[in-house]
């Protein structure tokens, strides 16, 4: 029978769901984890390779000559060597869009938070401030109403696409930007002030960095992105608004934003991101005030984690039925 090797399965599996399934097709070995210097020795022969965040480099995928099949488990795939593992026969697939609707709950979770802060509200309660209070209820710091507020989504598929549904129902006005939007406007192709089915106006990011109260990035990494919200991008955003990241670290100036918060051109900060994961003692971010901060924990409700191992297992089941999808080598 095959052999399969599932490199980190503690995130995607930490226990509460089951590798089942996958015996189906392979004699699979799951470990938690595994160091980077255990890696080829633990896959061995195996023809079935499964990993999320362990990387799979060209000189690693060379000491590999049995391995046949790489299936992320994820929508990211940079930690694998695509191109080398095209050159060596070795196909590699990915799971995309199964964690829409986590990721869009997500966002709104960390919008609320900003806007009402029950967390924090809950914290002091119970560490007896609403007991000292000499009145009936208390804030500590402003709260908002997102009744009327603009919220504005860099990036435009289909996260921030709910998220839009969302936040319209919160009475918010919403507009979008993504590379694509800006040609399409730039080349009259759109007319300005365009609305999708659903309300959304589409504009230029530069409008939308004026115009926003609110802005969350839901745009993916790449070289024009990385850093996107910096100094000057900072700088032209209204005073005290919010930011929300929930798409990838490097997408915000983490020096950049941490001072904007010092300072108070950002009123706050929610992300569920870093540049570096788990991140370093130093991170600006980690000290900055009015800066909420969650694990990489949007994708990981149990309902969703189910829906990416049912991918995983599909993917597995058409490449070994010649029929593979959702193919990235």
């Amino acid at each position: 029978m095959r052999k399969g090797v599932v490199l980190d399965g503690y995130t995607a599996n930490p226990g509460d769901l089951s590798w089942k399934p996958f015996k189906e097709f392979c004699e699979i070995t799951v470990y938690d984890r595994t160091p980077d210097a255990e890696i080829v020795s633990r896959i061995g022969d195996a023809e079935i390779v499964f990993t999320n965040k362990t990387p799979l480099t060209r000189m690693t995928l060379a000491s590999l000559p049995n391995l046949k099949y790489l299936g992320a488990m994820s929508t990211g795939y940079n930690v694998i060597d695509v191109e080398a593992a095209k050159e060596m026969g070795v196909t590699v697939t990915f799971v995309p869009e199964y964690a829409t609707y986590a990721t869009a709950q997500m966002t709104i979770a960390h919008l609320l938070e900003l806007s009402n802060q029950v967390g924090r509200h809950n914290r002091i309660v119970h560490e007896g401030g609403w007991e000292r209070s000499v009145d009936f209820c208390f804030t500590s710091g402003p709260l908002t109403e997102l009744l009327q507020k603009t919220l504005g989504l860099v990036g435009y598929g289909k996260i921030a696409g709910r998220v839009a549904a969302i936040a319209q129902a919160l009475g918010m006005e919403v507009l979008a930007t993504s590379r694509s939007i800006e040609n399409r406007l730039a080349s009259g192709e759109l007319p300005s002030g365009h609305k999708d089915d659903i309300g959304v106006k589409y504009v230029s990011f530069d409008e939308l960095l004026r115009r926003s109260d609110v802005i969350s990035f839901h745009c993916p990494l790449t070289p024009e992105t990385q850093g996107l919200a910096n100094r000057e991008t900072i700088s032209r955003m209204k005073n005290g608004a919010f930011l929300i990241n929930t798409s990838r670290g490097p997408v915000l100036n983490e020096n950049d934003v941490a001072e904007a918060l010092r300072t108070g051109k950002l009123a706050g900060v929610a992300v569920d991101v870093l540049s570096t994961e788990p991140p370093s003692a130093d991170n600006p971010l980690l000290t900055a005030p009015g800066c909420i901060i969650t694990p990489h924990i949007a994708w990981a409700p149990k309902e969703t984690r189910q829906r990416l191992l049912d991918t995983v297992y599909e993917n597995l089941q058409a490449f070994l039925t010649g029929n593979p999808k959702n193919v990235v080598s």
